[in-house]
């Protein structure tokens, strides 16, 4: 080993980040609920673009992704010089730390947020800070209070990951104005389709300098498998995003499938629907087995046991079951599950078996 040649600091203390597993040894026909995937998968339309594309596999993607961008921006009413897209949400969160943060800057995120924040900052020697959530809710008070002049971004997913708890426009509109001069607001709406006439934020980004906003195919869209994804913003951050992403991020099956799932939104509806109907289903058979969750606005529930012991026992006994659900320790959470909302016979098939776990006939 050389011990002259050594990472930038910052990189070695990032922990690696594990998705939600996808097989149980020696389990057959298992059901998925562990990584937020919409159970009907993409739309006709996005399978049609998929196979279609195909067919130019030997040309090059356009570099400025224009057809996509401007379906985002038909849909969503934007300006699409103003809209980015890029490999996930992951790369947008990526590109803002390489662009807006480096050695001792700060980049704060709550205490239950999605990892790839700290993971993030670390890559670029920035210094995360963790703020203290209020009941697994988004504390805008202890946001503030943890900013200061070396702050540069502060990421809050609305509805966050893995509670599927969100907070108002107005308390994130008084973060964005309580914020020092030099920082960033990132707001992951990684869940924003999942709420029922919710912008994920564009009315508070359009009014500022300061707000940015990330979105994804992967959750709503049924895109997972092809990680897509963009952001919005003022027009100065953007353009320093796209000074530094690489030219052909995404390739052509991504850019036409994803164009052709955006200007579906019959089925986004549709898939919106029947997510809110299972949620409160599962949400409720579960609080009837003493196992609470908070009101969750994505597509999974939070589900609370009594200690970790028995949060790890449970997942155990699901995995023998053939059902796979996330366990959160990583996100601070060591008593509780996050489970997916799928199809009908998913939600019933996992309540049925924690109804077995608990010992409820």
């Amino acid at each position: 080993m050389n011990d002259a040649i050594r990472p930038q600091p910052g990189i070695l203390d990032i922990a690696l980040y594990e998705g939600g597993r996808a097989q149980i040894a020696g389990v057959a026909n298992v059901v998925k609920l562990s990584s937020n995937e919409n159970p009907f998968g993409p739309c006709d339309r996005a399978r049609d673009a998929f196979q279609r594309s195909g067919h130019q596999l030997h040309r090059y993607p356009a570099t400025d992704h224009a057809g996509l961008r401007q379906a985002i921006a038909d849909v969503h009413r934007l300006e699409a010089a103003r809209v980015i897209c890029g490999v996930g949400s992951d790369e947008i969160i990526t590109l803002l730390a390489q662009g807006y943060a480096g050695s001792n800057d700060e980049v704060v995120f709550t205490e239950h947020g999605f990892l790839m924040y700290r993971i993030s900052a670390l890559a670029v020697g920035a210094v995360p800070v963790q703020v203290a959530e209020r009941e697994r809710t988004t504390d805008v008070d202890a946001i503030l209070k943890a900013c200061n002049r070396r702050t540069r971004l502060v990421f809050v997913a609305n509805p966050n990951n893995p509670t599927g708890t969100m907070i108002s426009a107005a308390e994130v509109t008084r973060l964005a104005d309580g914020l020092p001069a030099q920082a960033i607001l990132v707001l992951d709406g990684a869940y924003a389709e999942y709420v029922e006439g919710f912008d994920g934020g564009l009315g508070i980004i359009e009014a500022r300098s300061n707000v940015v906003m990330t979105r994804t195919f992967s959750k709503i869209y049924g895109l997972g498998g092809l990680r897509i994804g963009w952001g919005y913003g003022p027009k100065a951050i953007i353009d320093v995003l796209n000074r530094i992403r690489g030219p052909f991020n995404l390739s052509n099956t991504q850019l036409e499938t994803a164009e052709a799932a955006m200007r579906d939104q019959a089925f986004v509806a549709h898939c919106r629907a029947d997510n809110a109907r299972m949620r409160q289903w599962l949400a409720e058979a579960l609080a009837e087995l003493g196992v609470p969750s908070d009101v969750s606005m994505a597509n999974f529930v939070l589900a609370r046991f009594a200690s970790a012991d028995e949060a790890e026992a449970c997942d155990a006994f699901l995995q023998m079951q053939g059902l796979l659900v996330r366990r959160v320790a990583s996100y601070n959470l060591p008593h509780c599950l996050r489970i997916t909302v799928g199809d009908e016979a998913s939600c019933r098939r996992v309540a049925h078996a924690i109804a077995q776990f608990k010992g409820v006939r």
